[in-house]
């Protein structure tokens, strides 16, 4: 009690002090106000994940002004020393400074990552008018330069334009693969057979050698690296009446793992996504993921219109085979004066599109020559090489390696098909270098063919020798060949797409 009467002895000595009890009593509400006005003003700092209750809320506020490990200072909060009004106002703007700057690194992040997407979109957007702009010149062969080949003559749908965006593909293009999954269903294909050019992409790809990027965020496609073939080999059960559903949900499971442990997926819906199959179930698997089906780009062998293949966003893809998995002496055929056969096929009895051109050409003419057997002792690439025509039916599904057989032995490819839309078509003028007979006139092949003077013959076989080179697969590949081109119409489907980040 004495304490107290000393202390409201005098009238003066009560004021001085209740100025200075006012004035202290200020300074608090200033500093605590000062220091706790981030928690309004930035909201985006409470996130999934972090302590939200209130003691660690102010642990973590503690934590954020000071470095980490280190003990708050003495001098943080109120002081009793002269001047120390200065000295609170500067330390609060050094706290708030510090408490948004590290508040906010999640919020920068992401808006890093939207503006990395930004600028992607913004370099589709620079090669869409580039390209536009190089369509407008109509002529047979490139204006631009290039050290190892400018496209030119009628193969092409319009040469500048398809240089144009080839060009812009070398200079930006990057893909993301995801690497979750192991191997032999994912990330590995077999490399030889019928199949081969899905083994042949799917390795290229995890080499990384061309256009691959370990940066997600600088992607401008992200690639789902399963292999149906593998598949096939290693899920399906032979003995099951052709049930595919554990392919399906391999699938299914893997865009649910990777969706989950990436945003990209969810992003876009699949739009920017693509995968490669070669495999004539290849579109059946797919559409065990709504998304995958209908909105990721597609890269199928089986490009069937009539099987769901939109040409409008996915990419026919060449169907080679090869035997051994050898990448050499693939290419060469007889001059025109040395090919002594209109038209040849020898094939096994697949669908019905064979069973009319067998029932209506086998051992029938000696000019249609068409066999359900090679003959013993006749090479079956012989014959190609000694044919003006190859003849390239669809078996059970519409695609078939013989097209590109045919454009291998400088043989003008027949198609005869139907919904099949072929591969690099986006860029490629297949009128120009191939013919195309409706299945309805199997009978009538002969008079087509024969139909075509020589001078036009010339000129088609001409334009296959000169096409090969987007056939060719090359170890490693080479510019313009089967890989860039398949990549090419990967990315003329992504510059129809624009991705926006919500």
């Amino acid at each position: 009690m004495r304490t107290s009467t000393n202390y409201f002895s005098s009238s003066t000595s009560w004021s001085f002090h209740f100025v200075a009890l006012f004035f202290v009593t200020l300074l608090v509400l200033v500093s605590c106000r000062s220091l706790l006005a981030p928690n309004f003003s930035t909201p985006h700092v409470c996130r999934r994940g972090q302590p939200t209750s209130s003691l660690d809320t102010e642990k973590r506020r503690v934590s954020m002004l000071h470095n980490e490990g280190e003990a708050p200072s003495q001098t943080a909060f109120a002081s009793d020393n002269h001047g120390s009004r200065e000295f609170i106002n500067e330390s609060n703007e050094k706290r708030d400074t510090e408490f948004m700057h590290r508040g906010t690194d999640k919020e920068n992040l992401k808006i890093q990552k939207h503006s990395k997407l930004r600028r992607i979109e913004e370099k589709l957007a620079k090669a869409r008018y580039s390209i536009r702009e190089a369509s407008k010149i109509r002529n047979l062969t490139s204006t631009l330069q290039d050290p190892d080949y400018v496209p030119h003559g009628p193969i092409y749908r319009n040469a500048n334009a398809f240089h144009r965006s080839y060009l812009e593909m070398e200079k930006v293009f990057k893909a993301f693969v995801y690497e979750e999954g192991e191997p032999p269903l994912f990330h590995n294909g077999l490399n030889k057979d019928i199949y081969a050019t899905e083994g042949i992409f799917i390795n290229e790809m995890e080499k990384g050698r061309y256009y691959r990027t370990y940066d997600p965020d600088e992607a401008f496609v992200y690639y789902l690296p399963f292999s149906v073939v593998m598949l096939v080999e290693y899920v399906y059960d032979r003995g099951s009446n052709y049930n595919r559903d554990p392919l399906g949900l391999v699938v299914k499971d893997y865009i649910q793992i990777i969706s989950h442990k990436h945003p990209f997926w969810n992003r876009s819906l699949g739009h920017d996504h693509f995968i490669l199959s070669c495999h004539d179930w290849g579109p059946i698997v797919s559409s065990y993921v709504d998304f995958l089906y209908n909105n990721a780009i597609r890269v199928l062998c089986n490009a069937n219109t009539s099987e769901g293949f939109k040409p409008a966003k996915d990419v026919s893809f060449p169907e080679i085979k090869l035997m051994t998995g050898e990448l050499t002496g693939l290419v060469g055929g007889y001059p025109p004066s040395q090919r002594t056969i209109l038209a040849f096929f020898a094939g096994h009895l697949h669908g019905y599109i064979r069973y009319l051109l067998l029932h209506t050409w086998k051992n029938k003419d000696q000019d249609v020559q068409v066999y359900e057997e090679i003959p013993e002792g006749i090479s079956y690439y012989a014959k190609l090489r000694s044919s003006r025509f190859c003849l390239c039916p669809s078996g059970y599904e519409v695609a078939s390696p013989r097209i590109v057989e045919a454009i291998f032995a400088e043989c003008v490819p027949v198609l005869i098909s139907e919904n099949y839309v072929p591969p690099f078509d986006d860029v490629l003028n297949w009128k120009s270098f191939s013919v195309q007979v409706a299945v309805k006139e199997i009978p009538n092949i002969k008079k087509i063919l024969t139909g075509i003077s020589d001078r036009q013959y010339s000129r088609m076989q001409r334009r296959v020798k000169q096409v090969q080179r987007h056939f060719v697969p090359n170890e490693p590949p080479q510019r313009y060949d089967m890989f860039h081109m398949t990549v090419h119409s990967i990315w003329l489907k992504r510059l129809k797409i624009h991705i926006q980040d919500q």
